[in-house]
């Protein structure tokens, strides 16, 4: 099974250039289509690059002619939740429309394995913690519905054509490349390790903590961290599941346990040996006290087990990223 033919599809961005590695390093074929708009071109470390965008229906009929894939996963979506809702035609459009294109050209080409990026925003609100696939999925903003849109399509899909999908939901993808090579580099940021690591290099003044007064142990908000060597293991073993006839199936993807914004920070200053300026802020509109995910499922299914579950490992790989990254003259 390691001789796979896979396309990725947004694989110069932080998940997806980690997902080449892996799949490379596997032994499979790897074909990275990205638009560049957020990725990085350096960041694709193997296999073959081709720049195309979604929108462009004649490039993915080229693209699927050109070659046979075994597989496709798709990485390439707009990711934050403010701008979805300022602006949710762009969110709709790219990650609605544009993943149709993608899965009707895959349909005509007769490519039946999909591995969708999906998001624990489809869950919305959470009613209980840990979260676990039987949780209601009622989204509370324009990303979340985008992604639960494909997902319902995705079944459609199976029903009528008989492609098979796996969509995986993540919590907040976390950390580096172990050794070194590949890192988070969203323009702008708003993940929480990285924007806590820019504070102690002195990329950034400070780091903010929105809100003191949750019902949890230290009264910040808690968050389930993955790192993102062991999510790309849960998507390789949900690509062999299907390369070896499973069923469709939806995973949620966590540590299983959560860490608080306060416990990231005492992370961050023991890995770094830093000072961190912090700024308590009020509470963000829509922040849940505690998003945890229930990961058995996959866990039972796929036989995934996180392998850097600590949250210092998580935190000091993303240091030995951050320490490389150029400082503003």
């Amino acid at each position: 099974m390691t001789n796979l033919q896979v396309l990725v599809v947004g694989g110069a961005g932080y998940i997806g250039s980690h997902m080449v590695k892996q799949l490379a390093l596997a032994g499979c074929q790897v074909t990275t289509m990205d638009n560049l708009i957020s990725g990085h071109r350096d960041a694709v470390l193997h296999g073959d690059f081709v720049q195309g965008d979604l929108a462009d229906k004649v490039f993915l009929e080229h693209l699927f002619a050109q070659q046979k894939f075994d597989a496709v996963m798709h990485f390439a979506s707009f990711i934050q939740v403010g701008e979805s809702v300022g602006k949710p035609a762009m969110y709709y459009e790219n990650n609605v429309t544009n993943t149709l294109n993608l899965l009707n050209a895959m349909n005509s080409a007769g490519v039946k394995n999909f591995i969708f990026s999906s998001t624990a925003a489809t869950f919305g609100e959470p009613r209980y913690s840990p979260i676990d696939e039987q949780h209601p999925q009622v989204p509370i903003n324009p990303y979340g519905r985008s992604k639960l849109i494909i997902e319902q399509i995705l079944g459609d899909y199976d029903r009528a054509y008989g492609l098979k999908s796996v969509c995986l939901r993540y919590f907040n993808a976390a950390g580096a490349d172990p050794d070194g090579q590949l890192g988070e580099r969203h323009d702008p940021e708003t993940h929480l390790i990285p924007l806590i690591l820019q504070a102690a290099s002195g990329r950034r003044p400070s780091i903010s903590v929105f809100g003191r007064d949750y019902n949890t142990p230290d009264g910040t908000c808690i968050r389930d961290y993955i790192h993102i060597s062991d999510l790309c293991e849960a998507h390789w073993l949900a690509l062999l599941s299907l390369a070896n006839g499973a069923e469709s199936q939806q995973y949620n993807l966590g540590n299983g346990q959560g860490f608080s914004v306060q416990e990231v920070i005492d992370s961050a200053i023991r890995v770094t040996g830093r000072n961190i300026r912090v700024v308590d802020a009020p509470r963000r509109e829509g922040d849940p006290a505690r998003l945890v995910a229930d990961s058995r499922l996959a866990m039972h299914k796929l036989g995934w087990t996180p392998r850097f579950a600590e949250l210092d490992v998580m935190v000091s790989h993303a240091w030995q990223w951050e320490q490389h990254q150029p400082r503003q003259s």
